[in-house]
């Protein structure tokens, strides 16, 4: 692994055809914002670029990809966006892992699996990256592709309200806003609106909370049955593990998720006092030190126990 430079990232992908950008599984606002408008730079360049994710992609997100024409090619060259960890590529983590030939992300717990890495874990999104590399890349910053990088920058800052917000967070915002990104329409779709199928699932997941470690620890568990109940899947969780920091006295927030062969998924939030990324890292995750996550090949009830006695020895 060769870590390189905003500059020598744009060469890079100047240099390049037929790229295939991954975002990873359990995809987010930063994943498929940076990702997409990666992908809307390079077509301005008159390159063949596909931008995928193993997992569906939630509905509220459509105009990020909508009026894109993504070809078919044989991939030549691969890139990763906001993916710390291959494992979290999900279902293609089998077919491209070790293959990846560019990551560009802002984690931290990043395990260096690609051959070049542009990583700045001082950004509070990938996307504060990606419009870097974008005017790197000589390309003008539309509508369309500020539309993207603010959907990533407001995510992953919970609407500017993470610490992990910077001065140039906000700088970005104000530029991409003034490149045409209409900041309240995207604000209300991602933080104000909610489906009636995802309210039913929000009220079943508040009434599953747990507490251990004199209440410093909230989990939460989002079954398969809940699924059923609601109308729901996973991809209508995105809002729900923030959930579990806003509760007075946690320091932990735990939110697991049931997978339909029974293995499950786990989203960590936590504020200053633990690192989140840490703990994701015993079971081989990762992320930011106030939000991260991790898989477990096992059912959700051991999956909870291995979690709430780790939890217990970091508080």
């Amino acid at each position: 692994m060769t870590k390189i430079n905003v500059e020598k990232c744009a060469k890079i992908l100047s240099e390049k055809d037929d790229i295939l950008i991954l975002m990873h599984a359990h995809p987010d606002g930063d994943t498929l914002g940076s990702g997409f408008a990666l992908c809307r730079a390079l077509s301005a360049l008159g390159k063949r670029v596909r931008a995928v994710c193993a997992d569906e992609i939630p509905e509220k997100y459509g105009y990020l990809y909508e009026d894109i024409s993504m070809p078919e090619f044989e991939e030549k060259y691969i890139v990763s966006v906001d993916v710390a960890t291959e494992n979290l590529l999900g279902a293609f983590e089998k077919k491209y892992g070790g293959k990846i030939d560019l990551c560009i992300d802002h984690h931290g717990s990043n395990t260096g699996y690609a051959e070049y890495l542009l990583l700045n874990a001082d950004a509070a999104a990938a996307a504060e990256i990606m419009l870097k590399v974008i005017k790197a890349l000589g390309v003008r910053i539309d509508k369309h592709i500020a539309a993207c990088l603010y959907t990533g920058l407001t995510t992953d800052t919970g609407c500017f309200r993470y610490a992990s917000t910077t001065s140039n967070t906000y700088r970005a915002a104000a530029e991409l806003i003034d490149c045409g990104a209409d900041n309240g329409i995207i604000n209300r779709v991602m933080f104000e609106t909610k489906t009636r199928t995802y309210a039913a699932l929000e009220r079943l997941a508040i009434e599953s909370m747990e507490f251990f470690g004199n209440e410093k620890i909230c989990l939460i568990t989002i079954t398969q049955d809940m699924y059923k109940k609601t109308g729901t899947t996973e991809e209508d969780t995105e809002a729900i593990p923030p959930l579990t920091r806003q509760i007075e006295g946690v320091e932990i927030g735990i939110t697991i998720r049931e997978k339909e062969d029974g293995t499950c998924k786990c989203s960590i939030r936590t504020y200053e006092s633990v690192d989140a990324s840490k703990l994701a890292s015993y079971f081989g995750g990762g992320g930011h030190k106030q939000a991260s996550a991790c898989k477990f090949d096992c059912g959700v009830e051991e999956a909870k126990k291995m979690l709430i006695e780790k939890s217990l020895e970091m508080i």
